[in-house]
């Protein structure tokens, strides 16, 4: 978001009037914790389980309803939801998700959500990558 002021600075009558642009920007950013195998409340991870189905998903994900993240898959990164529902941020082409470990930052846009085709995620050790799509998932059957 950005915010330019027009600044007009007094000078006496005989000198020439001096004008000056002055650009403001200001930025937001959210962290997404990383949630570790066994450590997470129980209320925040549905199961501790690694076996997980994708089924489609949405276009975008509420960014307030994000709790944490979880590396489950080489080339995604798993979001927690505060309902306990887990969506899968497939990342672009060539991203590997071992970046994401430690953790990472999103910059929400206007509307509040995280988008697959727009948004990105950015690495708390500096690389991004942008989200290909999202996937639901859903806990797989001991059979399957």
């Amino acid at each position: 978001m950005f915010h330019s002021v027009l600044l007009l600075l007094a000078a006496p009558a005989a000198e020439a009037v001096q004008w000056a642009q002055l650009s403001i920007e200001q930025r937001v950013i959210i962290r997404v914790p990383m949630m570790k195998k066994g450590k997470a409340p129980a209320r925040v991870v549905p199961q501790a389980r690694d076996d997980w189905r994708e089924k489609k998903g949405p276009r975008c994900i509420a960014l307030k309803s994000i709790r944490g993240a979880a590396i489950v898959v080489a080339e995604g990164v798993d979001l927690i939801l505060a309902d306990n529902h887990r969506y899968r941020a497939r990342l672009e082409r060539g991203c590997r998700s071992a970046g994401f470990y430690s953790g990472f930052y999103v910059e929400p846009d206007d509307d509040g959500s995280l988008c697959s085709g727009r948004d990105e995620l950015q690495a708390r050790s500096g690389p991004s990558c942008a989200i290909d799509s999202f996937r639901r998932l859903v806990e797989a059957e001991p059979d399957e």
